[in-house]
């Protein structure tokens, strides 16, 4: 009968005898622990001689002996020569030393899980009778899958320190979130979402999990961003982990910031997760790449909200800059006159890509002459990133017929 045990090794003893590439292969997981590391072995493999190396582990390079193993905590024999790993584990059996025995490992007092971690989860996979490792490690790695995915219960049950992260979700698909980003959805006590960005994700939630949609959409804002920051301080003051889940990255137009510095101020832990930002990721499900060589060879971002900056009128003017606006359909038209203005030809390609990345998409091709035309005849509206630069010419990287087929995946 084996029972499973979480062993803290961290600032203790563990001796790894054997210089091989099996030992090279699990030392890693102790060094990672913090556990104090010594090797015995005549010789190192390669592998081994790199991380003995790199760590500045100490290594005795000679045979094996009882003294070795006098002030260890746990032992990980892996000679190769079973009479010797049998000699090492009787040692540890006759001192009450934990050892894991490669040799034989059903009968070593220790076993090595096959182990997978998400946040500050770990989950151990071993066989009761038996050494199956590749069973262990096949059921090991559909467990893990299963946490990256988000849908196993990683929310807590004793309530601890309150925290808030904030999440970029990306410009909508669940599949193109983060790992970690679904990670902390799932250990989610409360979910403050905006109205773009992945909200498929949030029926997926346990039950119990807050939901409190917060999003904007133009000229109607219903929950102020001092009303935001205030419902992340107080849901985390009382102990929640609470999700700050955004549209695209949290840090791009997505007043990220001023959300940290609220935390911050408040005295509240506060982490960001990166996410997919529109800037690149709408253009892309166009067939449009912000860069490309001969074409393209800088980025420049801008906030239709905001005002024409001397910055943005030179890009618009560059013939070698992509620029991007985001939030700029209502701005269209100033945006087309700081353009001209700025230089740049009427025969310079704009293209206009509504919804990007969901069944709804849309683009609109079109140039610099002709785009308040086009925009109005075809009825653009928000959510749309609007890219004006030589890579939005139609052709690019898809032709015309392959761009009308293209799906959404």
């Amino acid at each position: 009968m084996t029972t499973m045990l979480g062993l803290s090794l961290t600032g203790r003893r563990v001796v790894f005898v054997g210089g091989g590439a099996v030992a090279a292969r699990r030392i890693g997981r102790f060094l990672d622990e913090g556990a104090d590391v010594r090797v015995v072995s005549p010789a190192l493999g390669d592998a081994m001689r790199d991380v003995v190396t790199a760590h500045g582990l100490t290594w005795l390079p000679r045979d094996v002996r009882r003294d070795d193993i006098a002030d260890a905590w746990l032992v990980h024999t892996a000679t190769g020569i079973p009479r010797v790993d049998a000699a090492v584990a009787a040692w540890c059996e006759s001192d009450r030393v934990f050892c894991v025995n490669t040799s034989d490992g059903a009968h070593g007092s220790a076993r090595l899980a096959a182990e997978t971690r998400s946040g500050d989860v770990i989950v151990g996979v071993a066989s009761d009778a038996g050494v199956d490792p590749r069973r262990a490690v096949r059921l090991r790695d559909a467990i893990a899958a299963a946490l990256r995915a988000g849908t196993l219960p990683l929310r807590r049950r004793r309530r601890g320190g309150g925290r808030v992260d904030l999440v970029g979700g990306g410009p909508g698909p669940a599949d193109l979130m983060t790992v970690r980003g679904r990670r902390l959805l799932a250990e989610a006590d409360v979910v403050v979402a905006d109205r773009l960005g992945p909200v498929d994700v949030l029926h997926e939630l346990e039950p119990g999990v807050e939901v409190i949609d917060v999003g904007k959409q133009p000229g109607h804002h219903p929950v102020t961003q001092d009303e935001i920051n205030a419902l992340l301080v107080a849901h985390a003051r009382a102990g929640k982990r609470v999700v700050r889940l955004k549209g695209g990255d949290p840090f791009v137009f997505g007043r990220g910031g001023e959300e940290v510095a609220a935390c911050h101020a408040a005295g509240i832990p506060v982490e960001v997760v990166p996410g997919l930002t529109s800037i690149v990721s709408v253009p892309q499900a166009a067939g449009i790449p912000v860069t490309h060589r001969g074409v393209s060879g800088g980025l420049h971002v801008a906030n239709g909200q905001g005002p024409i900056t001397p910055s943005t009128r030179a890009a618009l003017g560059d013939d070698a800059i992509t620029t991007v606006f985001l939030m700029g359909v209502a701005a269209l038209p100033r945006i087309v006159e700081a353009a001209r203005a700025a230089g740049a030809p009427l025969e310079r390609p704009v293209a206009i890509v509504e919804r990007g990345h969901t069944p709804q998409q849309r683009t609109t091709r079109s140039t610099l002459a002709t785009v308040l035309a086009d925009a109005a005849a075809a009825g653009v509206t928000n959510p749309a990133v609007i890219v004006i630069g030589e890579v939005a010419r139609a052709g690019l990287l898809l032709a015309p017929a392959e761009e009308r087929e293209r799906v959404i995946r």
